[in-house]
């Protein structure tokens, strides 16, 4: 066993008695009382210390030649006796003498392991691989016993048969015990209250928990426990893919086969080891709320955190898997990160990592990322949204229809660039319910027309994703159904219409805002987007948009959103427009009537027509007038 302790602090009677000094008795009231959340911890920090000493002993046996006990195997036993209300753990490290009992077990806050690894480090000895830092994790276990009795030998051939015993109260005796072996063993007795840590189940799943991937053979009761590798810390040519898919099955809790896996390492800025997958479903799909996040943080095999919080972005809580990294400031109890500087340097780093591992896998299997993006598409949208530091990576990612593609068939901002025309310094899209309802409306034809493609989305998130995007590659994006779009005459296909005069499309336009009134429209022009369509409302607010509007009544049912108030383009050369142009004159109540009817369906079309009441029942009124 290692352990972590402090100051010396202790009185020693004649009888052999060492006491505890008031601030010490105080420390480890804080320890047992506040220190850790859960008391299963206990567990966790006594088998680390296990780890650790065993470890210890690994590098001893590199230029030591004479060790007690030198056969025993590397390995922690732990045994549990609901009769005795026991737990046992015991290792076949490297042991302590009386000095380093009174030392390691007698005070607080005196690193047992800290001050081997600075031992290692002026040997240049610094793959050691110790977990314990801080100096309390031993007195965990006063969280649930009454008692606890340590016996040892250390792995000094002329070492003492030893055993210290403490109540965590008043003191601890250190006293002789004939028989012991190399190492450490560990009795906690469990005061009233705790019988469930004496349960073989009870510490199994403590040991899954928490204690899985720690180097050595952990056997409960003399079954193993510890069975799959921290495949992490492999190269990915020593791992097969039935070893990784089961590591996924174990990590995630999970009965298939993941979709994608990323294994990667680093040494700068941080170390970071890394195994990360990406699920087969997604199962906010399947209407069980949100997932939780499923990136385990590890320091050293040892699970710090199964759902660490800021470890990764909200958006990436798909994800399943490990990452471990020992350069993380852990807080004293080792259940959380403490420089959140840091913490935010490692999940930039593997964001960034897992964004160019999703690009590459997309441009390797155009197909299987499709897969991937129906699935997941809206993890990486919510990011696009939400997430500054990783919006221009994102963008590569995502993926929508578009004019120029088959209904159903996806295509990529880079995609588009490849198709724009020379000197398009645009990426034009359109928010909409679907296809039809998209091209259905009046505001893709222009670019038809012209032979500018232009995105479809689908989905009320786009809008947010679009507005977080201001460019791509150095392309503005572009709605459009915004006003102030500026685009070359159409080609002349031989087959148009004449217009309307330009004195009556100025009479027209006039009437049309004189009826509708100031408030309603900004302005009424002729232009050049209109193909097929009479008119069509354009947004001149690029920041409140449809969508916006729909989402904030959607938040706030019961408050009055701004008036609508758009900009009126009308088609001189359809045929509905020259006929409203004469009604005008000829019989202006019923050309009021149409103008009305118009701008309802325009405001429709573009997604901000709150109430279709008087569009209905004027619908009629024309109806009954057109049938006489």
């Amino acid at each position: 066993m290692s352990t972590e302790t402090g100051t010396q602090s202790t009185a020693t009677t004649s009888d052999g008695q060492h006491s505890f000094q008031a601030e010490v008795r105080q420390l480890l009231d804080i320890v047992i009382h506040s220190l850790y959340t859960d008391k299963e911890i206990f567990v966790r920090e006594l088998v680390s210390n296990a780890s650790d000493a065993l470890e210890k002993l690994r590098h001893l046996q590199l230029t030591e030649k004479d060790i007690f006990d030198e056969n025993l195997s590397p390995e922690i036993s732990i045994t549990t006796d609901e009769t005795a209300r026991t737990v046992t753990i015991t290792d076949y490290g490297i042991g302590m003498t009386r000095e380093e009992l009174a030392e390691n077990l007698g005070t607080i806050a005196h690193s047992g392991s800290k001050k081997f690894l600075q031992a290692l480090d002026e040997t240049h000895q610094k793959e050691a691989n110790l977990i314990g830092q801080f100096g309390v994790g031993f007195y965990s276990a006063f969280m649930v016993a009454d008692q606890v009795q340590v016996y040892t030998h250390s792995w000094k051939p002329d070492g003492e048969h030893l055993m210290w015993e403490s109540d965590g109260k008043t003191g601890y005796t250190i006293s002789e015990a004939p028989g012991q072996r190399r190492g450490c063993k560990i009795v906690v007795k469990l005061r009233e209250g705790q019988e469930e840590f004496a349960k073989k189940e009870r510490i199994k799943t403590i040991l899954e928990t928490y204690s899985s991937f720690v180097p050595f053979p952990i056997l409960l009761n003399g079954e193993r426990v510890n069975n799959i590798e921290a495949l992490w810390l492999k190269n990915k040519s020593d791992v097969t893919e039935e070893e990784y898919t089961e590591f996924y099955k174990f990590t995630a809790k999970a009965f298939d086969e993941p979709r994608y896996r990323m294994h990667f390492s680093a040494d700068a800025p941080l170390e970071i080891n890394a195994l990360l997958f990406v699920p087969r479903e997604n199962q906010e799909l399947w209407g069980f709320g949100q997932m939780e996040p499923g990136v385990s943080l590890y320091c050293k095999k040892v699970l710090i955190d199964d759902e660490p919080r800021g470890l990764l972005p909200e958006w990436l809580r798909f994800l399943r898997g490990v990452i471990d990294s020992s350069d993380l400031p852990l807080n004293i109890s080792r259940e959380s990160m403490q420089d959140s500087s840091l913490v935010r340097k490692l999940n930039r780093v593997v964001t960034k990592r897992f964004l160019k591992f999703l690009d590459k896998e997309a441009g390797n299997d155009a197909e299987k990322y499709e897969e991937f993006y129906e699935k997941f598409s809206r993890f990486l949208k919510e990011g696009a949204a939400t997430d500054a530091d990783h919006t221009e990576d994102l963008a590569k990612l995502l993926r929508y229809e578009s004019s120029m593609t088959d209904s159903g068939k996806l295509t990529s901002f880079a995609d588009y660039l490849t198709r724009a025309k020379d000197g398009q310094d645009k990426i034009y899209y359109i928010i909409g319910k679907d296809r039809e309802t998209i091209e259905a409306g009046p505001y893709v034809e222009a670019f038809k027309a012209r032979g500018i493609e232009v995105i479809y989305c689908f989905e009320s998130i786009d809008d947010y994703v679009m507005t977080r995007l201001p460019e791509f590659d150095g392309k503005k994006l572009v709605s459009a159904g915004q006003a102030d779009i500026d685009l070359e005459d159409a080609p002349d296909t031989g087959d148009q219409a004449e217009p309307l005069a330009e004195e009556e499309v100025t009479k027209l336009c006039d009437f049309i805002k004189t009826e509708l009134g100031e408030d309603a429209v900004d302005k009424v022009q002729a232009g050049k987007r209109l193909v097929e369509s009479p008119i069509a409302a354009l947004n001149p607010d690029t920041q409140m948009t449809p969508q916006m509007r729909q989402m904030m009544k959607a938040m706030n049912p019961d408050d009055s959103l701004p008036p609508v108030k758009v900009t009126l383009e009308i088609n001189p050369r359809h045929e509905l427009i020259k006929k409203l142009a004469a009604t005008r004159e000829s019989n202006p109540e019923l050309a009021k009537a149409v103008i009305a009817q118009l701008y309802d369906q325009s405001l429709l079309a573009a997604g901000l027509l709150e109430s279709p009441k008087d569009l209905i029942r004027r619908g009629y009124e024309l109806l009954g007038k057109a049938l006489g």
